[in-house]
């Protein structure tokens, strides 16, 4: 039997980032892929290596565009109605727009997604060789944590500081979800360029807790999310890391929590205890 008869027939849409509709310039940035007939099932997925994107536009809310998937997936399960492009409509923004569909022949919804992530929005391995480093690494340890324990979509994304202090605070939390009375954030900091979003984080502290006691009646567990102290090695080793320890004392001292990225698994499986009932 002919191999692809055993493939399902399928239509697949690409997302496209596009900041400027008048100039037209274009990333591709995910993908939907979904079954031909009645009740047929969706998966849709983005990219977690967003520097085409950031390339293509420096001031991109690539944490919005984070939000924009988790949001979509869960739509897209409630939908049971098939209102499918009444959903995209309401789902994305004025800069993310979708492709036409196009038919598809897929060994499963999985891996017809894999693959066409591959073709399409994925780099290819020549743009690969660049590490992600500071920020960017530690957020795609937790999110990759975060999706292993199956508690990604569960979360809160950028979560705006200025809900719980004042109108025209900046800061954005990466990620957060409320357990029994107590809410929990989480946001990413990098040590290893310097302690900046360390005082940003630990200036924050006090006026982010008391504005979620008035605001959600909880009590909030910040937690600062770290690279382990031995990714700082080189030539300024001592200099590199007594700023390290001082960004680490810093937030400490103003009650946040201080983990590393090499906790992340046990951060993850506490959500998962939390979140979700088996």
């Amino acid at each position: 039997m002919d191999e692809q008869s055993h493939r399902r027939e399928c239509t697949f849409q690409l997302l496209r980032y596009v900041p400027d509709a008048v100039r037209n310039e274009y990333v591709h940035i995910g993908v939907l892929l979904r079954e031909e007939g009645a009740g047929g099932r969706m998966e849709v997925r983005f990219t977690r290596d967003w520097r085409r994107v950031r390339c293509l536009d420096p001031e991109a809310d690539t944490g919005l565009l984070e939000g924009m998937e988790s949001e979509l997936r869960r739509r897209l399960g409630e939908d049971r109605d098939g209102r499918l492009q009444k959903i995209l409509d309401e789902s994305l923004s004025l800069s993310v727009q979708m492709t036409e569909p196009k038919a598809y022949l897929a060994e499963s919804l999985p891996a017809g997604v894999d693959e066409l992530m591959r073709l399409y929005v994925e780099p290819p391995p020549r743009e690969k060789v660049s590490r992600l480093r500071g920020r960017a690494a530690i957020q795609a340890g937790m999110r990759g944590e975060f999706e292993r324990a199956g508690v990604w979509d569960l979360l809160r994304k950028q979560i705006r500081a200025a809900d719980y202090t004042r109108p025209g605070d900046p800061l954005r939390i990466d990620m957060g979800y409320r357990p029994n009375g107590m809410i929990r954030m989480f946001h990413a900091v990098s040590l290893e360029g310097g302690v900046e979003m360390a005082k940003v984080l630990a200036f924050s502290a006090a006026g982010l807790r008391a504005g979620v006691e008035r605001v959600e009646k909880a009590g909030l567990e910040l937690t600062a999310i770290v690279e382990p102290a031995a990714r700082l090695a080189g030539e300024d080793e001592p200099e590199r890391l007594e700023m390290y320890r001082f960004g680490v004392e810093t937030m400490e001292e103003h009650q946040i929590r201080v983990l590393t990225t090499a906790d992340m698994a046990r951060v993850a499986a506490t959500a998962r205890r939390e979140l979700v009932r088996e």
